[in-house]
């Protein structure tokens, strides 16, 4: 039962309960009742302590001064000054000069606005549904030995008239942060379905390349020598400069072989790591370009890149290949740079190039900045794509973080079985 002194009090009380009714959120539900609040129980700080869902954290909603508390999106209990009301190890807090009462002065505690605005008496009860404490209601004054237990009991009643709605409130704000991170669940899985569909139809066009390009080049030179040594035999004109032509043939051959094998699987990364990968595909491709393009690779990575899986790294090795490959063949560049980097805590890869930059908003070729994009999307990876330095040329950028080390890792295993 509430102990109403008088009507004016009581008119008070019902002033509040009406100006709870609408109020959208934690702050403006604080506010609206500050003054009424102060009719009843005087003050300089008021604040709501909301404790979350999991009991572990809180958050301040105040009014009156701005402090430190109002600016915390989620603080732990445990350094809250009022920590043991909000535990419920004691029924409520009433202090004259908050400022040297060792309870509000622990080790962690969070107790910077209490000396910052010389909160001397606080009065502190705790918000409780169902007898499970929500929240703690907070008067703070700067006038010293101001509150009495007679002031306990009025803010009691205050509590319990806003308990109900402040219950309602995080109940409605715990459901929207489920309903986000469900959403964006969703939205992450639909984004790695949809992904793993291009890769699988980028992965097919691979595979009717490389099997184009044995069709068009193994295949035929195969078939042109067999029909030559066929003719050989039969005429029996076998000549030095006949096996000589033969031997050039299937040197010819074994080379377009190796450069298909090559493009398949990145033997120099498994080898020997993603930098110098990439090293060889940037000098290789320029060299069998014939354009006069200048090159850089620097490693800054600091030795992380060992630290990636295998399939990481040949996710990596492919978004900066297709991204050379692109500045290479279609930007008309005369400088390509590639950087590898670590910065906070994450593994960065930049491919810049001076050239004509993106023709479109898809880029200089779609499909090529699509199947980036979703191998960085499948390797959980950033990925952009725009124009470089002073608006020249094109920048393709791809960043993941670090794994924690735990051991060799299955690219470092399989690199260091190889070298052996």
């Amino acid at each position: 039962m509430l102990q109403i002194a008088s009507p004016a009090l009581l008119d008070h009380y019902l002033g509040i309960s009406r100006l709870l009714a609408g109020q959208p959120d934690f702050r403006s539900a604080i506010r609206a009742v500050a003054a009424e609040v102060a009719h009843i129980v005087p003050h300089d700080h008021l604040d709501v302590c909301v404790v979350m869902v999991d009991g572990k954290y809180h958050t301040a909603y105040e009014t009156g001064m701005e402090t430190a508390w109002g600016g915390l999106s989620a603080a732990p209990v445990s350094n809250s000054p009022i920590r043991t009301l909000l535990w419920g190890d004691v029924d409520f807090l009433l202090t004259d000069d908050a400022t040297t009462d060792e309870r509000f002065h622990f080790e962690g505690a969070f107790k910077r606005p209490i000396v910052e605005q010389s909160l001397k008496s606080r009065l502190h009860v705790p918000m409780k549904v169902q007898g499970d404490i929500i929240a703690a209601l907070s008067c703070s004054s700067q006038t010293p030995g101001l509150y009495t237990m007679e002031d306990v009991a009025k803010a009691r009643a205050i509590a319990d008239l806003l308990s109900p709605y402040f219950f309602a409130l995080r109940a409605a704000e715990q459901a929207q942060r489920s309903a986000i991170v469900e959403a964006e669940a969703r939205a992450r899985e639909e984004g790695l379905r949809q992904g793993a569909l291009k890769l699988t139809e980028a992965l097919e066009q691979e595979r009717q390349r490389i099997g184009m390009d044995l069709h068009d080049q193994t295949l035929a030179d195969l078939t042109r020598m067999a029909r030559r040594v066929e003719r050989l035999s039969k005429t029996g004109d076998i000549t030095a400069e006949a096996l000589e032509s033969l031997s050039r043939g299937l040197q010819h051959c074994m080379q377009d072989l190796r450069q298909i094998i090559e493009e398949a699987k990145p033997s120099i990364l498994q080898l020997f790591g993603l930098a110098q990968a990439l090293e060889n595909h940037l000098d290789r491709s320029i060299r069998e370009s014939g354009l006069p393009i200048q090159w850089t690779l620097t490693d800054d990575s600091e030795g992380a890149l060992e630290t990636l899986e295998q399939t990481v790294s040949i996710a990596l090795f492919r978004i900066a290949q297709e991204a050379i490959n692109n500045a290479v063949r279609h930007a008309q560049a005369t400088s390509i740079i590639v950087h590898l980097r670590v910065e906070d805590s994450r593994i960065a890869i930049d491919i810049c190039d001076d050239g004509e930059g993106l023709k479109g908003p898809e880029g200089r070729i779609g499909g090529g900045i699509d199947n980036m994009r979703t191998r960085a999307r499948l390797i959980s990876a950033r990925f952009a794509v725009g124009p470089g330095q002073c608006n020249v040329g094109t920048r393709v950028s791809v960043s993941l973080t670090l794994p924690r080390r735990s051991g060799p890792t299955e690219g470092e295993r399989g690199a260091m079985e190889a070298r052996q």
